[in-house]
């Protein structure tokens, strides 16, 4: 059997093209038993989300499940093969084991780090074990997938470091205040960036939020969603700003709301306590001059940017880390998935010889007659030799080719030559070695 996958993700298609070819999270049980349906599929899972859409299936004919994988895909959005096919990319194997590995690990993520992937992908598992379209060999290969991912948190610093905008801001709010639970944050402006900025702050601790903007609507609307949120008004949140140590702002106004001397001011009533300035406007809002002053940690959004390019540098050189961590887990799982088949193929093969040769001395001893019991017994004896002589080179290559590469291969060639029937759940179950998770 062969891990297969078919997909596609913000690498290979744009966004207009990733939206068309998403499957609801609620609707996914149609899709799961249509895939499960397909000739050369025996268990299937669909990993959907907004930077990737992937179906993962187990195959003993890898590239016919391609083929069905991508056709069904296609029908299912009513989408042109063709077109569709430009953006496709389909592994199988070691390279399908090692992608799947990578993508739970957030290695192939649009941001190297973040931890979304794994839980969606979770999710999925959820969804294909509730419709029962799991089997032996996607269960055990998506815990490996978590398992894996597990280590690459623990064991690298991947994650450790903001890549965001926002985040970076409470990265270096971290450094200028140590602790953030007694300070006081004031949004100057109410939009996206600032808004989500100020959210990360919340979930760090900060435990008061106060807004300000043009349209005092806009400023209670957006306080109201803050624990213990409080709006200023414009006119008048000068006069407030000796009481915050943080101030998020992005207003796009055209000249600075905050100008050199304000600063200068404030930061005397503060008497030089430390404020963290965060002007993520462009134009700018405060005035650079600002940050010449003791005490004042003036960031721009260029700051920010250099931070988080720093962080990333920094991600990729654990990522490496993370790579190595994965090479040894797909060599231990494509162990236990040679194991899984060497064998009932060798139960399978050793059966088929032992019925033909079964099945030729019926026919010989039908033909003489006069042979007695002593006479058969031996010949069965003869023939059964036989046939063992003619497996026990074949029975130790498949064995030793647990061991080492291309085991799967061994297995493929002789249930081909051989025309074997499929492993049936019960051998495969008692073929079923342990693997560690």
């Amino acid at each position: 059997m062969n891990i297969v996958v078919v997909g596609l993700s913000h690498k290979t298609a744009p966004v207009e093209i990733r939206e068309k070819v998403a499957f609801p999270p609620t609707e996914m049980e149609t899709p799961l038993r249509q895939m499960l349906a397909l000739p050369a599929v025996a268990e299937g899972v669909i990993v959907s989300t907004c930077n990737r859409v992937e179906l993962y299936a187990v195959s003993r004919t890898p590239e016919a499940a391609v083929i069905e994988l991508k056709r069904f895909l296609a029908d299912f959005h009513q989408l042109a093969a063709d077109k569709l096919s430009e953006h496709l990319y389909d592994l199988e194997g070691k390279d399908a084991i090692r992608h799947v590995l990578r993508v739970a690990s957030s290695l192939d993520s649009m941001i190297i780090g973040e931890p979304q992937i794994l839980g969606q992908i979770k999710t999925a598992y959820g969804y294909a074990s509730e419709y029962k379209t799991l089997g032996l060999i996607l269960n055990r290969f998506l815990h490996k997938a978590f398992s894996v991912a597990k280590r690459v948190r623990t064991e690298t610093a991947i994650a450790s470091n903001a890549v965001s905008v926002s985040f970076a801001a409470v990265e270096l709010a971290r450094k200028i205040f140590d602790d953030l639970e007694d300070k006081t944050v004031m949004l100057i402006g109410a939009g996206e960036m600032c808004e989500l900025a100020a959210r990360h702050f919340v979930n760090n601790g900060v435990k008061k939020v106060l807004v300000t903007n043009r349209t005092f609507a806009r400023a209670e609307k957006l306080a109201a969603e803050f624990n213990g949120g409080i709006a200023v008004s414009f006119e008048n949140f000068r006069e407030q700003l000796h009481r915050v140590d943080i101030v998020l702002s992005s207003t796009g106004a055209p000249d600075y709301v905050l100008s050199a001397k304000r600063v200068k001011e404030i930061i005397k009533l503060r008497r030089h306590k430390p404020m963290f300035l965060i002007d993520i406007a462009v134009p700018r809002d405060i005035d650079p001059l600002a940050n010449k002053f003791d005490g004042i940690y003036l960031y721009d959004v260029d700051d920010l940017q250099g931070v988080v390019q720093a962080n990333l540098k920094g991600r990729e050189k654990e990522a490496a880390k993370a790579e190595a961590i994965i090479d040894g887990e797909i060599e231990q799982f494509q162990r236990w998935l040679t194991t899984l088949e060497v064998k009932p193929t060798i139960v399978a093969l050793r059966r088929q010889l032992d019925q033909v040769r079964k099945t030729e001395l019926e026919k010989t001893f039908a033909s003489l007659n006069a042979l007695g019991d002593k006479e058969r017994k031996a010949i069965e004896a003869m023939t059964a030799a036989i046939v063992n002589k003619i497996l026990h080179h074949p029975t130790n290559i498949l064995k030793q080719s647990q061991n080492g590469g291309g085991g799967d291969q061994y297995v493929d060639a002789v249930r081909t030559l051989f025309d074997l029937p499929e492993s049936t759940d019960a051998q495969q179950d008692e073929a079923e070695p342990s693997v560690d998770n």
